[in-house]
Order: C-alpha cells, then structure tokens, then sequence
C-alpha cells in the first residue's frame, strides 16, 4: 500500500529528497527516470545533480524548476493543454534509450496490478467505521467478482511513465507544465498511465479527465484498453480508502462510499 516514502528540503537551487528506505528502489528509479529525462528532454523534470546518503538513507539532489504545484483549482483549458505536452514528451521519449537505461516497470505497473488488486480485495476489512458498510462489501464482492472472472486488459510496456500524477507533481511556470515525483516511475503504457491518473483520488475535481486524455492524444485502441484500465485504478482507490489503510483518515467521511459507488457504476456498464 501506498505510505510516506520521502522527506524534502530545499535551497534556492536544489531540492533534497531524501527517502526513508533503500527497500521498494524508489531512489534507484527516481535517479534512473531522471536520468533519462535530463538526456532526452530536458527541462521537462528535474535535472538530477548527485546522490548522496544520511542516515543510512538514500538522498537524490537535484535542480529546482520554478513554478506552482497543481491542484489547488480545477485545471484551465491552458493548463490541461500544457500537462497534456508534457505528458506526450515523456511518451515520446526514444524507447530504444529507455529500454537501454536498464529502467524496470514502474510500481504496481501493467503486468503486476491486477494481481495486488485480487489479493486486496479478497482480504479481510472490518467495515464497522464506514458510513454504509453494506455497500462498500458489495463494491468489493463485484471488484474481486471482476478481477477473478472478468476481461483482462491488454499488457504493454511502451513508454517511460511516471506513475503518480497527484497534481503537487505538475509545476506550472504559466505557460509549461513540468513534471516531479519519478519514485515510483518506470515503464508503462499510455493508456494505464492516462487511466492511472484520471482516476487519481488527488485529481478529482482537478483534471478533466476526457480533456486530458485529449490533449495526450491517445490513438482509438489506446482509448479502449484505458477504459478497462480505469476500473482498475478505480478499485485500487477504493480499497485505498478502507479502514486500516492510509487513505481512509486522510479523507472526509463519505469519501469511501462515494468510491464504492463510482466502483459499482463502472462496473455495471
């Protein structure tokens, strides 16, 4: 599950993020992605200047873009343009250099999510703090019913993705969007990445998701494997937000019930 991995500083031109483990590889992936990056298209992230240690802990330092982060409103017609940009210029990044990078598939990527899902969502979860526990068991006996029986989604790994496109990881300067936050970062495909971050619970509200998945240009078949993808990425929020789990805390009341019914409608069509 998802937990605080990272603790940043920052001077006038350098951000230090230091993680809080060498565990799950996240400053290997961070370091590689933006690695990559800075050879292929700079000034879309960050340029990374050196890796250091402290504490017995991983700690990447790199340049600090200018900007503001993302999400305190919902996105103008020009900043989802611009995100859009900036998300096809990692797409397009040689996937020959990517490939040659040595750079793994990003965390819960294609080949390995729906996997983590059918075993979430068969686990036990005591309920008794939800606002409606009968609905929310219902969402997770038709997400299971779905991960164990249902269509599995074409798997890909065609582009360099980021993976968590919370909007805090956009820096918007007014006219580019530049991207941050590469820890979990690896190869992906378009269309579980667009679906990935549409359905991000931190986007709600912000992105527009078919404006978005305009922008990106997705081609027709890209469409049709992001939306099976995304009830994917729906159930994933969901059981991010039941009791026990970060996300249930951090959320009003109501937020739980309003994913499983978002899980039960995606389901029914």
């Amino acid at each position: 599950m998802t937990t605080h991995t990272h603790d940043l500083s920052f001077i006038e031109t350098e951000v230090r993020k230091r993680f809080m483990s060498w565990t799950d590889g996240e400053a290997d992936r961070e370091w590689s992605c933006l690695t990559l990056i800075a050879q292929h298209s700079p000034g879309l992230a960050p340029r990374p200047l050196r890796r250091e240690a402290a504490d017995g802990a991983p700690v990447i330092v790199m340049e600090r873009l200018g900007g503001h982060p993302l999400g305190a409103a919902p996105l103008s017609s020009e900043q989802t343009t611009a995100l859009g940009v900036a998300l096809r210029t990692l797409y397009d990044l040689p996937f020959a250099a990517v490939q040659a990078s040595g750079i793994g598939e990003r965390r819960f990527g294609p080949s390995s999510l729906r996997a983590h899902l059918r075993d979430w969502s068969a686990a036990p979860y005591d309920l008794s703090a939800t606002q409606r526990p009968k609905l929310i068991e219902r969402a997770l006996v038709e997400a299971n019913g779905f991960l164990s029986d249902g269509p599995e989604p074409e798997i890909r790994l065609s582009v360099l993705g980021i993976a968590d496109l919370n909007p805090a990881n956009v820096l918007w300067d007014g006219s580019v969007c530049r991207l941050v936050d590469f820890e979990d970062g690896g190869l992906s495909d378009p269309a579980f990445e667009l679906a990935d971050h549409v359905e991000h619970l931190a986007g709600r509200g912000v992105y527009d998701a078919d404006a978005l998945i305009g922008a990106v240009g997705l081609s027709t078949v890209e469409r049709e494997r992001l939306s099976g993808w995304r009830t994917h990425w729906a159930i994933f929020w969901l059981i991010m937000l039941l009791p026990g789990n970060g996300g249930f805390l951090r959320n009003p009341p109501g937020t739980t019930e309003e994913q499983a019914e978002r899980v039960l409608s995606m389901l029914a069509n």
